[in-house]
């Protein structure tokens, strides 16, 4: 399973959302426009292009493949072109996509002992380039996420499955070492940018997917289809002829990738671009005040949060994590960047999540925090920064660069670490260099920081091996904290254990409990979703898992 990773540093938690044109309303299900007697939507808007979406976001990427790259403009873009066999409806719950079923216990898709999956395949399916989909592009590429060779960016969850049977060309099944109960979002699932089925007809002559022609104009199944990416500028997608649900009103999308919230603002109030995703909360008064714009606002599933590199010397010693969260005043964060809004949380799991549980709040203490560092027996020099056994708690804190917001809350941080005897630099690289892959020397896998910041989306099954498997140390996975630890490792296998609900929760609570005693990270607070979009933009429905997917029902 992977896990998205978005640039941020501010966000806002509030339920519901915003109205902001007199004739459009934007709701938690979606947005409604005014149409005609004969359905044609009444544009109200001098910019808009007829059936052209125009996308802008700030962070841009390094493939288009999701397999060796992740991120959450990739990932949006995903959701509209490329393969899964299971999606997301708008209350956030699987639904078959390319397959005819979700598998389960109840349905006996599932085996009772957990290690069994059948997937039944759609027919007379085509991928965009008109050639015919079924089980063998299944197996191709569940072989080719555990094909070594390849750099995907995480197989937790993939390595469990020893054999796969091709019973006809329309099923697939796959015999599991154990049970793995995450397995609707990991195995070819939408949520979380997951790896998509990839055609076999095209791949399968080649070695390793890393650096085929394919990454940069992959072939899909989605409502569309690649045309063209210019990079670091844009990516163009059009309709897709062959999808099997039929022609999406909408066109031709254009996505914009514009590294500074400034421009996007600006662009947003110009009508230069008719769709903001993840609006951060240190611009949500400005979208909300486009008189031409609507905003779209509900609970998330992504956090923002502070890593620790535990593989260096100073962040070794969990007191000195401990220490700094207590360093942290994430109440003056709230109030400053995030402009009063956000949820200060110990867990990563939104409250809209059925597997969040409410944890009493670490407070702002910088005493306590003085005590814990006296305590580990880290020092002040003469220069008031700390040290122990050589080793000065001198910090590197490396970021994408992002706006205005990220780096006052940087800055925040800074003043806090500082009166506590922490030397503070900063660091900042391109999104795509900071978010790269292992193998293309990223920042972020190679671990080439000792502290950062960004935001993580969870999963829909509140999957936390990504980020906290031992096996998932990069270039294995996503765990860039690189902390290993036996206890929480056995509540993971605990997890994916639990296909209940209920008893998946329990587990969930206990892995908080124990990642807040051990500090790899910590959450700053969860965001709320804030799309700004064109108010001649109609029936949308964004979910908060693939927000993207309804817009194959828009039109603009």
């Amino acid at each position: 399973m992977k896990r998205l990773l978005v640039i941020s540093a501010a966000a806002l938690f509030l339920a519901g959302c915003t109205k902001t044109d007199s004739s459009t309303t934007a709701t938690a299900a979606g947005v409604t426009g005014a149409a005609t007697t004969s359905g044609e939507v009444v544009r109200k808007n001098r910019f808009t292009e007829p059936h052209t979406l125009r996308v802008g976001d700030i962070q841009d990427i390094s493939t288009l493949n999701p397999h060796i790259g992740t991120a959450a403009s990739l990932s949006y873009m995903s959701e509209l072109t490329m393969a899964y066999l299971v999606r997301y409806d708008h209350d956030n719950r699987p639904v078959p996509e390319l397959a005819t079923e979700v598998p389960s216990q109840a349905n006996g898709l599932v085996s009772k002992d957990g290690k069994t999956i059948t997937w039944h395949l759609r027919r007379g399916v085509r991928w965009s380039d008109g050639a015919p989909f079924d089980a063998d592009d299944v197996v191709w590429s569940t072989n080719a996420v555990n094909n070594p060779g390849n750099n995907e960016v995480g197989r937790d969850g993939w390595e469990l499955i020893k054999k796969i049977d091709e019973p006809d060309k329309y099923t697939v099944v796959y015999h599991l070492t154990k049970p793995y109960s995450g397995f609707l979002p990991t195995f070819f699932g939408s949520a979380g940018a997951n790896p998509c089925i990839l055609p076999k007809h095209l791949l399968a002559k080649y070695p390793n997917i890393n650096n085929v022609d394919y990454n940069n104009k992959p072939v899909g199944i989605g409502p569309y289809r690649y045309v063209k990416w210019v990079r670091s500028d844009h990516v163009e997608m059009e309709a897709n002829p062959y999808y099997w649900r039929g022609q999406p009103k909408i066109k031709k999308i254009i996505y914009r990738f514009i590294p500074d919230r400034n421009t996007l603002l600006a662009q947003i109030q110009t009508g230069e671009i008719d769709l903001w995703p993840s609006v951060g909360s240190g611009y949500y008064d400005r979208v909300k005040a486009v008189s031409t714009s609507n905003v779209f606002r509900s609970p998330g599933y992504f956090y923002s949060h502070i890593d620790f590199n535990t593989s260096h010397p100073m962040f070794k010693d969990a007191a000195v994590r401990m220490a700094l969260k207590y360093a942290t005043d994430r109440e003056t964060i709230r109030l400053k960047v995030n402009h009063g809004t956000g949820i200060l949380s110990e867990t990563q799991l939104t409250p809209a999540s059925p597997m969040h549980t409410d944890r009493a709040l670490v407070p702002y203490d910088p005493v306590k925090a003085n005590q814990l560092l006296d305590q580990a027996g880290w020092k002040r020099g003469a220069d008031g920064v700390r040290a122990k056994n050589g080793v000065r708690l001198a910090v590197t804190w490396a970021n994408a660069i992002g706006g205005p917001d990220i780096d006052q809350m940087i800055e925040l941080v800074r003043a806090n670490w500082q009166a506590v005897g922490v030397q503070f630099t900063i660091q900042r690289y391109q999104q795509a260099l900071f978010f790269g892959a292992y193998a293309s020397g990223g920042i972020l896998y190679t671990g080439k920081w000792d502290v950062t910041s960004f935001a993580w989306g969870v999963t829909p099954d509140a999957a936390y091996a990504p980020q906290d498997n031992c096996d998932g140390i990069p270039p294995k996975g996503q765990n860039v904290t690189r902390l290993c630890d036996k206890g929480v490792q056995g509540l993971l296998e605990d997890e994916n254990a639990a296909y209940d609900e209920p008893d998946r929760k329990k587990v969930v609570a206990k892995l908080d409990e124990r990642i807040n005693e051990l500090v790899p990270y910590f959450v700053l607070y969860i965001r709320d979703d804030i799309h700004a979009y064109n108010s001649d933009l109609t029936n949308w429905h964004p979910n908060v898992v693939t927000p993207f997917e309804s817009l194959v029902a828009a039109d603009i």
